[in-house]
């Protein structure tokens, strides 16, 4: 780290990722950020920011906590980065594949619900249509 990066308080990085400090802590506690200590203060440097945004990129993307401490791992322990990217590309590949099976079976369960919709739809008109009869069978008795 040289003189001149920026240095983040907790606060300060929480609110430019939209994140809660609370964040912070859990994934540091998870080691997967580490800030030095200024004193009893907290603060992250532009590293931390960047594996925060990773980080936040694979949790959005559906990624485990392990799944992201491997990737980063592997950014630290690869210069050339060329591991991390066949990494990267694996999981990606079967993260996709997973979300695929998922929006098949998604597609079935919401054509079988528009199905029971309809249904329960055609049930309700036939019920008020014989109450309606029957209310109308039954003023017609009375006159």
């Amino acid at each position: 780290m040289t003189h001149n990066e920026p240095l983040y308080t907790v606060t300060q990085l929480a609110a430019e990722l939209g994140i809660t400090v609370r964040t912070l802590h859990f994934y540091e506690a998870q080691g997967l950020i580490t800030p030095r200590r200024a004193g009893n203060t907290r603060v992250y440097s532009p590293r931390d920011r960047g594996r925060m945004i990773l980080i936040q990129r694979g949790k959005r993307l559906g990624f485990s906590i392990r799944e992201i401490r491997d990737y980063l791992e592997l950014y630290d322990m690869d210069p050339t980065h060329e591991q991390q990217t066949k990494a990267l590309l694996e999981a990606v590949r079967a993260r996709i594949h997973l979300l695929a099976e998922q929006q098949v079976a998604l597609t079935q369960t919401l054509s079988e619900l528009q199905e029971i919709e309809q249904q329960a739809l055609a049930a309700l008109r036939s019920m008020e249509a014989s109450l309606a009869a029957a209310r109308m069978e039954q003023t017609g008795r009375s006159l």
